[in-house]
């Protein structure tokens, strides 16, 4: 690399390199709003991996974050939490990468380490507040100067603390690989925690970039699952990805059929709605676990559950040990998402087509080199 670039291709010792960066940013909850800048990164510390981006998904989080669903956005921002790329630059303590490694980021970049949570490879519950990788304040130190806001992906250029740091598989291709940063560890999380095991009927509610990879992976692990949609329309779909039985929530036949037929129900749904026809679908001690982020309160039919010992719970990504342990598992069995690859200046129709329901049944990844 010529020092325009501003990488240094060999290992940060003493001297550091800050990362000039071009990035695509929301000035406001406008999706029309998005400009491309010039930024950068801070610099790689000892501890630190600097990387080139060379892919970064589109999740529905980041439609959340961009049009300030959760009250909380401060603009301008830049999102993206699906992250791959390759290593350019590494800090003199780092032992787990060296430059030329293929290397993901994923949900956060920062947690305190140090309370319970953090203790048990639970980073995302962090007590003190993880840090995101994107539209957070960084508190813990180990995501640059204190008080800034974070970067996301949709940027040419990334450092990372190395402990949240992912090694990519060298045969790994990272355009179907980023999404699996948080598409892939959203659904592995749940299914891993709630013992999904050959034979075990599970449910996944939503066939868009989430649920596409719980129905992939709970196959994988030899569950016989069920996908849940609106209507037929994905119904050939989600049987390519794996699907035994389809249920469609417009055909009361087809809900009526699948009453009290699954042990686990996934609800990657981010819209409202109800979660009763899901509840009933449930046999005795099914569980439902929300893993879309409804931003309206919830409500629960109390006799579907105390009668028979169903539960709700939710599920948010996974620890770092939890992900690196998904990418293993996935790129080993060749599990990833069916993406549509975008160059930037059409990231805001791919967050209006997750807007309209996301029916092309694909994850948005941007090819971060046509960011300018």
């Amino acid at each position: 690399m010529d020092d325009d670039d501003g990488w240094d291709d060999t290992a940060v010792t003493d001297e550091r390199k800050r990362a000039r960066v071009g990035g695509a940013v929301a000035q406001s909850a406008d999706l029309d709003s998005f400009e491309t800048v010039d930024a950068e990164r801070h610099d790689v510390g000892d501890d630190d991996v600097g990387f080139d981006l060379h892919y970064c998904g589109i999740c529905h989080t980041d439609l959340h974050f961009v049009q300030n669903d959760m009250h909380s956005t401060q603009y301008p921002l830049c999102p993206g939490h699906e992250l791959a790329g390759v290593v350019t630059s590494v800090g003199k303590n780092v032992t787990k990468f060296k430059v030329g490694d293929k290397v993901g980021v994923g949900c956060m970049v920062d947690s305190c380490l140090s309370c319970k949570n953090c203790a048990i490879d639970e980073e995302q519950y962090c007590d003190n507040g993880m840090t995101m990788t994107y539209g957070s304040q960084t508190t813990h130190g180990r995501a640059g100067p204190n008080g800034k806001q974070t970067m996301g992906g949709y940027s040419t250029k990334m450092v990372v603390n190395e402990r949240f740091a992912i090694k990519l598989p060298d045969s790994a291709p990272l355009d179907k690989t980023a999404p699996l940063l948080c598409a892939g560890i959203t659904l592995y999380d749940p299914i891993k925690a709630f013992g999904v095991k050959p034979g075990m009927r599970v449910g996944v509610a939503g066939v868009g970039g989430l649920g596409m990879m719980g129905i992939k992976i709970a196959a994988a692990l030899g569950a016989d699952v069920t996908a849940i949609s609106r209507c037929h329309a994905k119904e050939e779909l989600a049987k390519s990805f794996g699907a035994k039985h389809y249920v469609a929530m417009s055909d009361e036949a087809s809900v009526a059929a699948a009453a009290a037929s699954l042990d686990l129900i996934l609800d990657t749904v981010s819209a409202c709605h109800d979660s009763d026809p899901y509840a009933k679908m449930l046999d005795k001690r099914g569980t439902l676990c929300m893993l879309g982020l409804q931003l309206t309160p919830v409500a629960v039919n109390a006799t579907e559950f105390v009668f028979t010992r169903k539960q709700v719970t939710g599920s948010l990504i996974g620890g770092i040990a939890r992900t690196q342990e998904m990418i293993d598992f996935c790129c080993s069995r060749d599990i990833y998402p069916d993406i549509e690859v975008i160059d930037v200046t059409k990231v805001t129709t791919a967050l209006k087509a997750l807007v309209n329901g996301n029916d092309a049944g694909v994850r948005y990844v941007i090819d971060c080199k046509t960011i300018q």
